[in-house]
């Protein structure tokens, strides 16, 4: 249900100084009557229909910016979110955080990309690993026929009668 405007307010409580029944105004703005019954009941306390202040931390993003975060990674979805982060400045002139941008591409349904971490290589491991390569320099065609290859994905074994595993 959406929210009253502050004219929309004012002429409710109008309706209802003029004799108009809480129901009857509540089904004119199309809100629940709950609504209209405690907008009634703030008119009476604060002799105003003004929103009160709430609590909470201003948001940080305009919907502008918010925008503009979603097309972004539209047109790169690789980017991760700190990169997106950088790009855009916040409201008070201060750079976005990178859990601000993850959040406001969530919301709108899209994931961002996490940096690929591999491990750290340091020079004896990088030896071990071409010390292991060297000892297949020498191998023949018939040898590597025996050799499976998987990256542990499912992979396909095709078969002379035309029937396929998987």
């Amino acid at each position: 249900m959406p929210r009253l405007t502050s004219a929309e307010r004012e002429r409710a409580i109008g309706r209802l100084e003029a004799g108009d029944t809480p129901e009857a105004v509540a089904a004119t703005f199309q809100c629940h009557i709950s609504t209209i019954y405690r907008l009634l009941q703030r008119f009476v306390i604060t002799g105003s229909t003004a929103d009160v202040e709430r609590s909470g931390r201003p948001r940080v993003t305009t919907p502008r910016q918010d925008r503009h975060i979603f097309r972004s990674h539209v047109a790169h979805p690789f980017r991760t979110a700190a990169e997106t982060a950088r790009t855009v400045i916040g409201t008070h002139q201060a750079p976005i955080s990178r859990q601000t941008a993850s959040r406001r591409l969530r919301f709108r349904g899209l994931r961002n990309c996490r940096p690929a971490r591999g491990p750290v290589l340091i020079v004896r491991h990088r030896q071990a690993r071409l010390h292991w390569a060297q000892g297949f320099l020498n191998w023949n065609n018939v040898r590597w026929q025996n050799v499976l290859f998987s990256d542990e994905n499912r992979f396909c074994i095709d078969h002379a009668d035309g029937r396929v595993r998987v």
